[in-house]
Formats: C-alpha cells, sequence, structure tokens
C-alpha cells in the first residue's frame, strides 16, 4: 500500500465526515432529520437513490458476477426500469397524499397499527441481515489490502470502523447530509471503476474478445435457462427484477424516505425513474470490469488466483496492479459505496422505529427538541447492532451480491402484497393482511434456509407477493363489507 494511495482514502473519509459536520444542527423536528425538510433537488435524491442501493456489492461483486458468469446479470436492469415506472405512478402518490414519512405509514391508515408495526419490524430485521452483508463486502478489499502490508486484521474490527465513522456524520446530519455524501460517493465510486477499465483495456491478451465470444463471457439475453432456477434467465430476470424493484423502491423504507423527500410527487417520479438510468448504466460499468478481468488474468480461477472467494478477485486486483492514487480512489470507492448503504439504512431504520414503533404505538407526543435527542440515540443504537450483524456473513462461497438480494427477498414479497392487498382489495382487514404477510415471510425464510438452489433468488419477490395476495384475498372474503381506511398521517411535530 503506497502512500498516495491512503492520502486518497484519509481526504475522502474527512470530507464525509466535513458534510455531516456542516449539517450539523440545522434539524429543527422528525421532518428535518429524517425528510430534509422535503425540501432536496430530485437530481440529488436520485443520485442517493442509486448510491443507497449499489453499496459494495455492486463494486465488488458485479465484476465477480462477469468473472465467474457472464453479462446475463444485466438484464436486470430492465426489470428495474419497469418496477419502478410503477412506483413513480401507483405507490408514490399515495404516499404524498397522506404526508407520511415513512413507507409503512400507508399500511397503518388502510390497516391499523398492527400491521404498520408488523412491517415495520420486519424491514428491520431485513435491512439488518441485508446490510450485515453489503457491511461484511465492504471489509474485504481493506483485508486484502492490509494483508498485502503483512498486517492481519480480523473483519470484525475492520467493520468495526467503517460502522463507526458512518455512524458519525449520520448522527449529526440527518437525511440531508446522508444524500449529498450519497452523491459524493457516487462520483467516487463510479470514478473509481472507470478508472480501473482504462487500466486493464491495454494490458488485455491478444484475442481477448475472440475467446471471451466463444467461451458465452460476452453473453447478454439468456433464453435458453431454466426460468425457476437460473437467476439471470430473462424471464425471471426481467420479471423477478421489475417485482423486486417495485418492493424495495416502493415499500422499502430504506428509499422510500428519500422519495418522500423531493420538492414534490413529480420530482420524486423523476428522481425513482432517473435512478433506474444509472443503475442500468454502472451495472453495465462494473459487468464489464469483470469481463475485461477475466481476459486480464486469462480465466483463472479464484483458485490459482490464491483468493479465497471470487469476490476477492477485484480487490485483489486494485491492490496489486493499479498505479498509486489510482488504487487509492478505486479503494475509497468501494468503501464509499459501502458507507452510502449503511448510512441510508442507519437513517432509515431510525425513522421507522421513531415513526411506526415509538410515536405510532405509545401515542406520545414529543417537543421537536426530543424528537431529535431520540432520533439521534436511535442512530447511533442501530449502528452498535449493524457490528453485531455485518459479522454474521464473514464466509460465504457465492457472490455477495446474491446473498445481499436472496435476504432482502424474504421480506420484500410479503411487504409488497400487503400494499397490495391494501390498494385492490377492499375487503381485506388488518389480520387478513398480518396472516398473508406472515406466512409469506416464514416460507420465503424457509426456502432461502433450506432450499437456496431450488429457486433463483430473483423469484423470491414473487413468491412473497402471490402467497400474500391469494390467502390474504381468500381470508377476506369472510367480510361483507370493505374495509374502513384511517384517514391519519404519521404523527407531526408540535407546531408543524
Amino acid at each position: 500500500m503506497r502512500t498516495l494511495d491512503l492520502v486518497v482514502i484519509v481526504v475522502y473519509l474527512v470530507l464525509s465526515l466535513g458534510i455531516g459536520l456542516w449539517m450539523a444542527g440545522r434539524q429543527k423536528s422528525n421532518e428535518d432529520y429524517f425528510l430534509g425538510g422535503r425540501e432536496l433537488p430530485w437530481w440529488a435524491i436520485a443520485f442517493s437513490v442509486v448510491a443507497t442501493e449499489t453499496s459494495a456489492l455492486t463494486v465488488i461483486s458485479v465484476p465477480t458476477v462477469a468473472y465467474l458468469g457472464s453479462l446475463t446479470y444485466l438484464q436486470l436492469a430492465l426489470g428495474y426500469l419497469i418496477g419502478r415506472i410503477v412506483v413513480a405512478f401507483v405507490l408514490l402518490p399515495r404516499y404524498a397524499t397522506g404526508k407520511l414519512t415513512t413507507a409503512y405509514g400507508y399500511l397503518g391508515q388502510r390497516f391499523g397499527r398492527g400491521m404498520q408495526g408488523t412491517a415495520s419490524v420486519a424491514f428491520l430485521l431485513t435491512r439488518l441481515l441485508a446490510d450485515g452483508v453489503r457491511m461484511f463486502a465492504a471489509a474485504i478489499p481493506v483485508k486484502v489490502i492490509l494483508s498485502g502490508m503483512g498486517i492481519e486484521v480480523s473483519y470484525f474490527w475492520i467493520i468495526v470502523v467503517l460502522s463507526l465513522v458512518t455512524v458519525a456524520y449520520t448522527w449529526l446530519g440527518g437525511i440531508k447530509a446522508v444524500v449529498w455524501t450519497d452523491v459524493l460517493q457516487m462520483a467516487i465510486y463510479l470514478v473509481g471503476g472507470v478508472a480501473a477499465l482504462v487500466v486493464i483495456a491495454p494490458r488485455l491478451p491478444s484475442g481477448f474478445w475472440d475467446d471471451a465470444v466463444a467461451g458465452g463471457k460476452t453473453t447478454l439475453l439468456d433464453f435458453t435457462s431454466n426460468p425457476v432456477s437460473a437467476p439471470y434467465a430473462f424471464l425471471t430476470a426481467v420479471v423477478g427484477g421489475a417485482l423486486l424493484s417495485m418492493a424495495s423502491h416502493g415499500v422499502d423504507q430504506i428509499i422510500v424516505q428519500r422519495l418522500l423527500s423531493c420538492r414534490s410527487v413529480r420530482d420524486g417520479q423523476k428522481a425513482v425513474i432517473f435512478s433506474a438510468v444509472i443503475v442500468g448504466v454502472q451495472f453495465a460499468l462494473f459487468l464489464v470490469v469483470g469481463l475485461f478481468l477475466w481476459g486480464y488474468y486469462r480465466g483463472a480461477t479464484p483458485d490459482q488466483l490464491g483468493v479465497g472467494t471470487g469476490d476477492e478477485i477485484f480487490p485483489r486486483f486494485v491492490v496489486q496492479d493499479l498505479p498509486p492514487g489510482i488504487s487509492g480512489l478505486v479503494l475509497a470507492g468501494i468503501l464509499a459505496a459501502a458507507m452510502s448503504t449503511l448510512s441510508s439504512s442507519l437513517s432509515a431504520l431510525s425513522s421507522s422505529t421513531v415513526i411506526d414503533l415509538v410515536q405510532r404505538l405509545s401515542r406520545r407526543e414529543l417537543a421537536p427538541a426530543q424528537e431529535i435527542r431520540l432520533s439521534r440515540i436511535t442512530t447511533l443504537a442501530w449502528g452498535l447492532v449493524f457490528i453485531v450483524f455485518a459479522n454474521l456473513f464473514t464466509s460465504t462461497e457465492d457472490p455477495v451480491v446474491e446473498l445481499g438480494l436472496s435476504v432482502a427477498g424474504i421480506t420484500y414479497g410479503g411487504l409488497l402484497g400487503a400494499f397490495a392487498l391494501g390498494m385492490f382489495v377492499p375487503r381485506s382487514r388488518q389480520l387478513d393482511a398480518i396472516i398473508g404477510f406472515a406466512v409469506a415471510v416464514v416460507v420465503m425464510a424457509s426456502l432461502f434456509l433450506l432450499a437456496p438452489d431450488a429457486v433463483g433468488f430473483t423469484w423470491y419477490t414473487a413468491i412473497g407477493l402471490v402467497i400474500t395476495m391469494v390467502l390474504g384475498t381468500l381470508l377476506s372474503l369472510r367480510h361483507r363489507t370493505p374495509a374502513p381506511v384511517e384517514p391519519v398521517s404519521d404523527p407531526a411535530p408540535p407546531g408543524a
């Protein structure tokens, strides 16, 4: 590790903390702390959405998918675009009408506090597990760096340091600090990815492209694989990707919180649709990085390269083969991707805990100063819990991007199904939704733990959605009349 690389990484960390300090003290209520006063520009929200969903999984593991397979992962981007268009025109207007602070406030209006609390708790647990995977992914290149310097440090301590830095600027500046830091972080990791391509391209062996084509490495569309078990078969990727995107961007508080921070519904719609375009571009970028690495290393297996898993291939190249400064930039980009997701999760976890659980269930009205204090304490507490959950995933043979999406899929389908029940099945009641959601989560958790290879992870959301909708609809037939809808919004701060 060279001095210039260390300087680049330190400068990035200082800038991240600086944004948090710059935003500190500007929050007067929970709406300021969690939604930035609903005045953030849509383009910044779009970049923040992409930075949040990207994490270190994309930067590290998407190249692995291309290195070990092909470019068919890019099919997911088409599904993502379809799913986000649905979110923009079906779900976002409903959130805006109720002036909600969290996605689960709609379930509270439609079904009652029980369903809102159930959805919020499910979100909390799923987010901890999924982002535990993401934080572990960020620790991989750091460990590779330190090992190259002759310093052996466990994943635990790497995760602790990264988490504490992220907690600091999130705790200080709230969602505004998170969004503007996301913009910085996204710029860094995209520049890092382009820099890696520029360095690799001149070093590719003669005949690389012909070998890649002959080996099926350049395949973009997969119409031949089994759509049930193959996650990147065309039908699976597009349909599963659309449903996954509808769930992740329509009912997951980590993204909905950003969209609700826009100045208007129209701005939120532009942000979520434009984010799909950006995602497609960056998927293509990091898949090409993986393809170029396959050519650079002449198709060597992870064992032949002397690394433990495929997810260590790109970090190994960054540390050993990139010139000084460029290596530090790419590594800073990997850390930036991880920290953007963690900071977003901390803000979303804190908002869901305070709004959906504490204030909604206790019915206590807090003064603005008390709200801010409670929200910051909750942010710090979730940061400490993250450290524990991130250390649950320090060993995996599959690309961690697939593991992260599989974990999220356990509850995404049930959550999307609960929202669909509320919107399209007027007779459904709270108990119908809770039972349908609970059964879907149990089935998906069992599938994930007991038969992970039976069904491609891209089908998880679809299966959970169908279970919740079918069971909830059947249970709703017990009722003769439509359910009453509670015309209330989330608890508003005094004086709001």
